[in-house]
Parts: structure tokens; sequence; C-alpha cells
């Protein structure tokens, strides 16, 4: 059984490394004139196999490959009579074997289109900047909503417990022996609070070893979302914290009743909440001994306001030292560095998508040296089969006054774009429009080459 698992792995591999070589041959043998999944400037290849063994000459597709010229010439082929006038353009003999053969059509027969994303098209050599989300602020603020779940689940259980010892005592259950329905619901409200323990669910994921980004990271990759989870559990806590404040006030004061206080007289509430301070007529219970030249003091209580205040900048500067000090939080120069960075990417991805956005209506002639170098480089990959270097083979002369459709940038760019009817194939889903814009502008900077003759009307030198 292990023999024949071996040997199918053996089989697999070896066809999808000839099939990863009939790729590469067809790209530098094909690719030119022959689309994969549609026809062009020759026909569309997949089936042929089938078709030339179908009709007897299955043999003789590999003459046609290597000289078609030669086997139109002799006559003996059907197949290659029939497809002899599919394009204006000749095909070019090809050097291959009967195996290179064999792997084309098999790649080809077997090809399936790649799905396509939604990504803009650029520079691949262009290492795009990916911004990760702040892993080590995200724990920090993880550690802090923890912490304060903790608290307060603390503090449910200590409520629970207080409240449940003054529904055990005799003296609660001789307050409630009228309110009997009554009771049992509030105990079951207590004993749910009680056993309250949340479960929540956060980001474990392990950092990837090949980002170095991710690897200086803490032990636990905290999203957003977490904490917006750890959020919702703390307000779900607090109000049941509140709850039990109440419950336990309420069962407090049904065992010790308040007392009654002397009505006094109202102050207004906004006063009271912001000076705490004691009426006129009272003021003489906060006299104090000091005097100087008939002034004396009143012991006035601080104002709320400004107690509040002072407590909250201590909470603030703990809370700082603990971010800043002790978790690394982010500076303003790190949160800078930040927002750099965010708008260099916007920045990027804006400039890149208005450089795709190149058309006949819109391009320009381009005479720097880099343009022209990445110009050559396209066209040796894609038009020197049929151009030669520049001076013409099957396709026209590209050097000389001569041209079939115009020499301006706006027609050469069209006719790679689209193609022609006479045999140019189209290159718009080969090319992105900054690469038909670079090829053809070193069309149009080459000098002349004596070639193939002269085809078209006369066109003023550019």
């Amino acid at each position: 059984m292990r023999i024949g698992q071996l040997l199918t792995l053996a089989a697999l591999f070896l066809a999808i490394m000839a099939n990863s070589q009939g790729e590469a041959l067809f790209k530098a043998k094909c690719n030119t004139c022959h689309a994969v999944d549609k026809n062009s400037t020759g026909p569309w290849l997949k089936g042929v196999k089938a078709k030339w063994a179908d009709a007897g000459e299955g043999e003789l597709l590999y003459d046609w490959v290597r000289n078609s010229n030669s086997l139109i010439a002799g006559g003996k082929s059907k197949m290659a009579l029939a497809i002899k006038d599919f394009s204006a353009s000749e095909m070019p003999p090809q050097q291959a074997s009967n195996e290179e053969v064999d792997q084309i059509l098999d790649y080809v027969d077997n090809y399936a289109p790649p799905v396509k994303t939604a990504e803009v098209p650029g520079d691949p050599t262009q290492t795009e900047v990916e911004l990760l989300p702040d892993y080590k602020g995200n724990l920090n603020i993880f550690y802090a909503l923890g912490t304060l779940m903790i608290i307060l689940l603390l503090a449910i259980i200590l409520m629970s417990s207080s409240i449940l010892s003054f529904v055990k005592s005799d003296l609660f259950k001789k307050k409630l022996r009228d309110q009997e329905n009554l009771t049992k619901f509030l105990i079951i409200i207590i004993s749910l609070g009680a056993a309250f323990v949340p479960g929540y669910s956060y980001g474990m994921g392990i950092p990837d070893p090949t980002n170095p980004a991710e690897v200086s990271y803490p032990w636990l990759l905290v999203e957003k979302v977490d904490l917006y989870i750890l959020v919702g559990i703390n307000l779900v806590l607090l109000l049941v914290v509140l709850y039990l404040r109440g419950l336990f006030n309420n069962f407090y004061y049904m065992v010790y009743p308040r007392k009654v206080k002397a009505a006094k007289q109202k102050q207004k509430r906004v006063a009271k909440i912001l000076v705490d301070a004691v009426p006129l007529e009272e003021e003489s219970s906060i006299l104090m001994d000091h005097e100087y030249d008939g002034i004396r003091e009143l012991d006035n209580n601080l104002p709320p306001w400004w107690v509040w205040g002072f407590y909250l900048t201590i909470v603030f500067a703990f809370v700082y030292l603990l971010y800043y000090h002790v978790f690394d939080g982010n500076t303003q120069k790190k949160e800078y560095d930040i927002s750099i960075m965010k708008a260099q990417k916007e920045i990027d991805a804006y400039l890149k998508e208005a450089a795709m956005n190149v058309d006949e209506s819109n391009v320009t002639l381009l005479n720097d040296q880099t343009a022209l170098n990445s110009g050559k480089q396209i066209f040796e990959a894609n038009c020197k089969v049929c151009h030669k270097d520049g001076s013409g083979d099957i396709g026209p002369n590209l050097t000389d006054k001569f041209w079939l459709y115009g020499n301006d940038i706006k027609t050469v760019f069209g006719t790679i774009k689209n193609g022609t009817s006479n045999g140019m194939p189209e290159h718009a889903s080969k090319l992105n429009p900054i690469q038909l814009q670079e090829v053809a502008s070193y069309v149009l900077s080459l000098k002349y080459i004596p070639g193939k003759e002269p085809q078209g009307k006369e066109f003023p030198a550019k």
C-alpha cells in the first residue's frame, strides 16, 4: 500500500513539473502570437493535439510546429492547408522537440484561468508597506480592561456574599415574612449575580516567525474586536455592581431603618455640588479659634469639583506612568510616524491608480532613459519575433517613415493595445497601461534600420 502511495505521489509530482515546464515553453515560444484561452494572431491551441490526431495527422503536428511553410508546400497535410489562411502573418519555424511540443499542448489543454483580484496593477518590483495592528498598545489596554474586570468580579462576589448574609439572618427573615415571593425572586437574582463568570474570546494568535514585525510583539496578539468585547463585558459587570449596590442598600435599611433627621433648609443643588458651602445662618458651627484683627476663619470643606479634579489628576498620573513608562505606550513621535506611514500609503495608492489611467486620450511620449529601457525590454519579450530589432520580419519595419496606421504616440499606443485585423495581436491582456506607454515610446525612439520593404503611407518624422 505504501509503494502504491509513493508511486501516486511521484506521478503527481512529475505531472506538476511537466505542466510547469510546458508553461515556460509556451511563454518562451508561443506567447507572442497565441493566447491560452482565445484566438489571437494565431489560433487557440486548446484541443489542437486531439484535432490533428483525429484527422490521422498526429505526427505531422510536430512538423507543422518546426516548419509550417515546408509542410504547407509539401501538400500532404490537410490540417496545414486548412489553417494556413487563419492569419496574414506566417508562423515562424520553432526549435522544439516532440516532447517539448507535447508539454506545451498539455499545458494549454489543462490551463485554468487565474482568479482575478481587486488589486491595483502596478510595478511588481515595488514593495508595499503593510501596516500591522498596534498589538503592543492593544495588549496594554487588554491588561487594564482585564484588571478592571477582575475588580468588578470581586466587588460582585463581596456584595453578593453580604446580601446573602442578610438573607440568612433571622432578623431579615422576620422583616420579609410578608414578602416571601419577592424574597425568592431576589435570591435568584443575587445567586445569578454571584455565580456570574464572564466568558470572552480574544486573539490568541501566535506571531508569524517569518514576519519580523510580529515577532517583536508580546506573547498575546490582541485585536480591536477583542477590546470591544472586553469593554462590553466590563459595562455589563458595572451594571451588575450598581444593581447589587442598590439592592444591598435596600436590604440594609430594611434591617436598620434610617433615622429621621431634622429638616434643613434646602440649598440650591448646583451650588451644593460645586462648592458644598455651609449656609450663612450655620456658619457659627464651623468657626475656628483663629482670629486676627477681628477677622475669624471658617473651616469650610474643599469644593467637591476641586477635590474630584485632584483625584482625577492622581488617576491620570498613575495611568500615564503605566502606559508610557511601564508598558512602553505610543509616544507622540511614534504616533506621528504611524500617521506619516498611513498618509504615505494613501499617496502611493493614489499615484499608482492615477498612473494606471493612461489610455489613447491622454497618453504622452516618454523621453526619459529609464522608461525607454523598460520599453526596450518589453519590446524584446513581446515584439521581437515579428519585428526583429525594429527592421521588420513578419511585421513591418518600425524604423522607417512608412506607417500603416500613423506614427503619433496615441495611434501607436492604441495599435499595440488593441491589435489590428492584419495579424497584429492585442497586448492589453498582457501589459498594463504604463508598459504599453513605455513600449510605444520606445518604438517611436528607434533610429532607421534597413530591413523589410516599406508598408503603408509615408509620414513626417516625429
